[in-house]
């Protein structure tokens, strides 16, 4: 019989809303990336990523919007089911996009209700914070697990006037603060805090006692995420709280230029590359 490490074992074990509120209260940091495919989300769940979002962020990376504003719950729900295949631990999270949500409660369950039903999600993430606390309620009321997003909320870019980091002052503090607490009164199980100074996403990972999740919010959140595509370098400009691990952009781009040159000059395919 084989013998299994105990990190080997770890993660063959499936993350949980359970497992996660664990690793806050040990204080161990955990991770998230997005995903949008199978391989991809086979890559990262292998890698040992805890939680994988299908976010709208594939508005911009994926279908070249500038906003997440045009993406809709069809689109989020199949590529959740592309991630959902291709992972054995990470939990799955699906963003409910822009207009899945914002008419009211009931809409909002019934769209959650797709993504975990249609599309395989084991929990959704919606943005607000105060103004969707009834939705977040409804939502768990329905046995599905919430993860909430406050601070800078790309879906209210036209209300927020563009993307600027929110939660300076004392009334943007106060803000922030206060959807932090609202969501997770509503039952929440995370929070995303996005775009707020360092010193006020360790103030809320501290009141808390459901995990943060910075992106742009500081070393002190619960855990990071990061869009897979500013990790690893396939984006032509990234903000400046993106550190890129990688720089597949630039590989891509001279694989295809090899493969150009070669079929041009007859040198590919060549005997090793054919059939015989």
């Amino acid at each position: 019989m084989s013998t299994v490490t105990t990190a080997s074992a770890t993660r063959e074990h499936r993350v949980t809303v359970r497992s996660l509120a664990s690793r806050k209260r040990k204080a161990e940091p955990f991770t998230m990336l997005t995903a949008y495919d199978f391989t991809f989300a086979r890559i990262f769940d292998e890698a040992g990523v805890d939680v994988l979002l299908v976010g709208d962020s594939l508005g911009n990376v994926v279908q070249g919007h500038d906003t997440t504003l045009p993406v809709t719950l069809d689109e989020v729900t199949y590529h959740t089911r592309m991630v959902a295949r291709g992972v054995r631990r990470a939990m799955v999270v699906a963003d409910m996009p822009f207009g899945s949500f914002q008419v009211g409660p009931e809409d909002a369950v019934r769209s959650a209700i797709q993504l975990v039903k249609d599309g395989g999600a084991h929990a959704v993430k919606l943005e607000g914070g105060r103004d969707v606390a009834d939705s977040v309620r409804r939502i768990v009321a329905a046995q599905i697990p919430v993860m909430a997003h406050v601070g800078l909320t790309p879906q209210s870019v036209n209300h927020m006037g563009g993307f600027r980091v929110q939660g300076r002052g004392d009334e943007g503090r106060h803000q922030v603060i206060e959807d932090a607490l609202a969501v997770q009164a509503a039952g929440a199980f995370s929070v995303v805090l996005e775009g707020i100074p360092a010193d006020l996403g360790r103030e809320v990972t501290e009141l808390l006692d459901i995990p943060t999740i910075g992106i742009g919010a500081g070393v002190h959140c619960d855990a990071q995420v990061l869009v897979m595509h500013d990790l690893l370098g396939l984006n032509d400009w990234t903000p400046s709280f993106v550190k890129q691990y990688g720089n597949l952009g630039a590989q891509a781009s001279k694989a295809a230029r090899s493969y150009v040159d070669e079929v041009v000059h007859r040198k590919f395919p060549d005997e090793e590359h054919s059939y015989r």
